[in-house]
């Protein structure tokens, strides 16, 4: 039986529980509802949307109301900063070409004639210009130039004026250019206090004319000589200076700040009959006082076609809330209706949700009659691509349709195991997933067969988590068994040894005492309590141990006679249990190379200390002879005199004394020599720099004296005492002196540089703290940059009968008491002088020496 197909939907995720938002506060609300109380909210919802759409019609209106007398006023404002714009350039331009005009005059370059044949050009061109004055400090016009406009206008009036006409010095009386007005009398008086062009305030002249003048101040080297005047008709301003097409838009007049109108492009008594909607007022510049361009528009339409769009909304929300309220009795006749179905098709969609496992249903032909979601999820595709498809179906893989169509008709056949298929399903963006197949009849009412059943799950985790886990303890057991060292778990309150590798069963067998043996404890035989707050094995308390990290120690075993590397840490073992891991390194042959190499060096010190005596060999033959010549000579004297009988007492005594201290000299000799060359074990104590430079510096004076080379050397005072084995450190630093000495004398050095520099001091350096520097200059002939690079070497040198193991022995030296050796040229500019080798000493006890340098 086929179940009828729905559209399915998630179900609503529950509110969080601190603090509930306002939606989930809602939606429990909402569910504590009754249906019916549902409904008649739900259709108040668009009753509510129609008054809103109402309400947002109105404010639309509203807005492109406002918006269109935005626009209006933003055209005034535009129009009116244009005018202004042409007003300004043509007043600059005036100015600027009054000012050229007004220079030459001050300059006295022009005379009168000349100055009205320029100011006659001027005006010809400039209609709004009434005319053009020169006058002198005391107000006399000495020369003017009438313009076009006022010459008609004069004619008019009855003046005996033509137009362009030139008036000489003395024709035109002062009023005609400064008229008894204050407002020119003030623009004078300023331009002559400033200095500068003046305007005046707009007045009516004569010939009852708006105008305004501006005064170019005449200057002749700071001395003031008089104005050039220029008179402006605001009305031809206005009539030639406002573009046709802004006047036909809006209004422009020029007025004062008190409102008074001065000139209009609108004509006489219009204005007034109706109020302008739109003003707006700007300053003209460069004139200023008190004078604006005022713009003004008016509002012509009467939105006559907005009215009737918003009355016809109106109207129609109107109908729709009444056809709302009858669709209200409707949905409640349809409501018992759905109550039935809904809470059907709620059950069984909550049981679809909620299964994970795929369910897939097939009839007896093989056509898929249905899917769930868990199914449609799993492969990717939708309900609407798996219903009706047969096979082969498209979740299948191509490369296996023939498995799959074997499969499908055991399927069929009813012949499907009980214990399921596994299966290989690809998705629809081609991956590919494990799953198990469980396949049933699907019986209907009636007990007839109507198709197949078939349950779907997902098991591509746990079969990756199952290879995983299989792979990685193959993994683990291969490393383990393979290691070549000894890896063991015991337990912690147990004797009991929880894992051992091959390597340990070979040393030790199953041994539970070789792993306490192996951590430096001897095993008792006795039971250990399991108390999980102690641990046996080490007494120490059980808590944190597994964060704490591992330790090292060298162990050796008796029963095997090896020497092991043993590094424990505890971990927690797999049934939660307290263990110790152990992992045991066999170091024996390291441990006999170690031991070889020591008894090597060794004997390489003590060879290396033969050697050098060795080559001392015959100065310290001649350093002995003397004080054994001379004791010689005292006793055949003593004898002499003796026999003779020709000596006293004191003389005796005398010469006794004398050969005993030829004798202590001798002595002191073989015993230096028989100190540094007597084989002893390196063995560092607290030593004395003095001592081991005084002993130094007594065995290098043979080899110094031999070689016929002058020995210097600088001890620096209270130097620390040192932790070293002072045969060693006396052993490098002799060597370094002989060698100093056979550089000097092998290069025939001259007598004035056959010198050899000890220095000790004590010295501090951020990274190797406080310690001792021994450095052995010479004036050899120094070496080579490659020679200087492997000079520490073994087998290296620079001799030509060397045995290269000196300097290799001086290093080990140095190093093995912590510190290092150099060595490195000496030059004088580009030439080389010398070299020098350094080695310092770390300081174990800065206590220092008693005695003095």
């Amino acid at each position: 039986m086929a179940f009828p197909t729905t559209s399915t939907q998630p179900p609503s995720s529950p509110p969080p529980a601190n603090p509930p938002s306002a939606r989930a506060m809602f939606w429990r609300w909402w569910k504590q509802q009754s249906p019916s109380t549902q409904d008649r909210y739900a259709t108040l919802g668009p009753l509510v949307s129609v008054l809103l759409f109402l309400a947002a019609i109105v404010a639309a209106f509203w807005y492109l109301r406002n918006e269109e007398i935005e626009r209006e006023q933003e055209a005034v404002k535009r129009d009116t900063e244009v005018v202004q714009q042409q007003i300004r350039l043509r007043l600059i331009e005036n100015q600027e070409q009054l000012l050229r005009l007004a220079r030459e005059v001050s300059l006295r370059t022009v005379n009168p004639e000349q100055f009205m044949n320029q100011a006659s050009d001027f005006v010809r061109s400039r209609p709004e210009v009434l005319n053009v004055a020169w006058v002198t400090a005391a107000q006399q016009v000495k020369a003017s130039q009438v313009g076009a406009v006022l010459s008609l206008d004069a004619q008019r009036g009855g003046l005996d004026l033509t137009q362009n006409r030139s008036v000489p010095m003395g024709d035109l009386h002062p009023d005609t250019v400064l008229p008894r007005r204050p407002e020119a009398r003030q623009a004078f008086s300023l331009a002559r206090e400033r200095g500068l062009p003046t305007y005046s305030q707009a007045y009516i002249n004569d010939m009852q004319a708006r105008v305004i003048q501006v005064h170019i101040p005449l200057l002749e080297r700071g001395a003031f000589m008089g104005t050039l005047v220029a008179e402006y008709s605001l009305d031809s301003l206005m009539r030639f200076l406002v573009p046709r097409e802004v006047a036909a838009r809006h209004a422009m007049s020029l007025v004062q700040v008190n409102g008074q109108t001065l000139t209009s492009t609108t004509l006489p008594g219009i204005e007034g009959q109706t109020t302008p909607t739109f003003v707006h007022e700007v300053i003209v510049t460069p004139v200023g006082n008190g004078l604006l361009l005022r713009g003004e528009g008016y509002k012509t339409s009467s939105n006559l076609i907005g009215n009737t769009l918003f009355w016809m909304v109106l109207a129609l929300s109107g109908l729709t809330v009444w056809t709302l309220m009858g669709t209200l009795q409707h949905m409640r006749r349809r409501t018992e209706i759905q109550r039935t179905l809904v809470q059907e098709t709620n059950f069984r969609r909550a049981m679809e949700n909620s299964m994970l496992t795929g369910m897939r249903t097939i009839d007896l032909e093989g056509r898929i009659t249905y899917v769930n979601p868990a199914f449609c999820a799993m492969t990717g595709f939708a309900e609407q691509e798996l219903i009706g498809c047969t096979p082969p179906y498209p979740y299948w893989p191509k490369d296996r349709i023939e498995e799959f169509n074997r499969m499908f008709q055991q399927e069929l056949l009813g012949r499907s195991p009980t214990g399921g298929l596994e299966v290989l399903v690809q998705r629809r963006d081609g991956s590919t997933f494990d799953a198990r197949m469980y396949v049933s009849p699907l019986i209907d009412a009636q007990g007839d067969q109507t198709g197949w059943m078939t349950s779907v799950t997902n098991i591509t985790e746990a079969k990756r988590v199952r290879d995983q886990l299989s792979a990685a303890h193959e993994r683990f057991t291969t490393v383990l068994e393979g290691l070549d060292a000894a890896v063991s778990v015991a337990s912690v309150q147990r004797n009991e040894l929880l894992f051992a590798n091959r390597s340990y069963r070979l040393w030790f067998g199953g041994s539970f005492d070789a792993h306490m043996r192996l951590t430096g404890v001897e095993p008792s035989g006795q039971t250990l309590v399991a108390d999980d707050t102690v641990d046996n094995l080490s007494g120490l308390p059980t808590q944190h141990l597994t964060e704490a990290g591992g330790d090292a120690r060298e162990v050796f075993i008796d029963s095997v006679q090896r020497w092991f590397d043993v590094r424990a840490r505890y971990i927690q073992w797999t049934d939660g249990r307290l263990a110790q891991m152990l992992i045991a390194t066999d170091i024996t042959e390291r441990r006999r190379s170690e031991e070889a190499a020591a008894a090597q060096a060794e004997k390489a010190q003590f060879t290396s200390r033969l050697i050098t005596m060795g080559e001392m060999a015959s100065t310290v033959a001649h350093e002995l002879n003397q004080p054994l010549a001379a004791i010689s000579n005292y006793c055949s004297g003593m004898i002499s005199r003796i026999k003779g009988g020709n000596i006293q007492n004191e003389q005796l005594i005398e010469a006794l004394e004398k050969t005993s201290r030829q004798a202590q000299r001798a002595g002191q000799v073989i015993h230096r020599i028989r100190q540094f060359v007597k084989r002893s074990e390196p063995q560092q104590q607290s030593t004395r720099v003095r001592d081991i430079t005084d002993a130094v510096l007594d065995l290098a004076g043979f080899e110094m004296k031999r070689r016929r080379v002058t020995l210097n050397a600088v001890i620096g005072q209270r130097l620390p005492t040192l932790h070293a084995d002072p045969i060693l450190i006396e052993q490098v630093l002799l060597n370094l002196l002989k060698n100093a000495a056979e550089a000097i004398d092998l290069a025939n050095t001259p007598q004035s540089r056959r010198v050899v520099e000890l220095r000790v001091m004590q010295k501090y350096t951020d990274e190797l703290g406080h310690f001792v520097e021994f450095q052995v200059n010479d004036g050899g002939p120094g070496m080579k940059e490659e020679q200087i690079a492997r000079l520490f070497e073994a087998f290296s040198s620079t001799k030509a009968d060397g045995l290269g193991i000196g300097l290799s022995l001086c290093r080990s030296i140095v190093e093995s008491h912590h510190g290092r050796i150099r060595a490195e040229n000496i030059y004088n500019e580009s030439s080389v002088v010398g070299c020098r080798f350094t080695f310092t000493l770390p300081v174990e006890s800065s206590a220092p020496e008693g005695t003095t340098a």
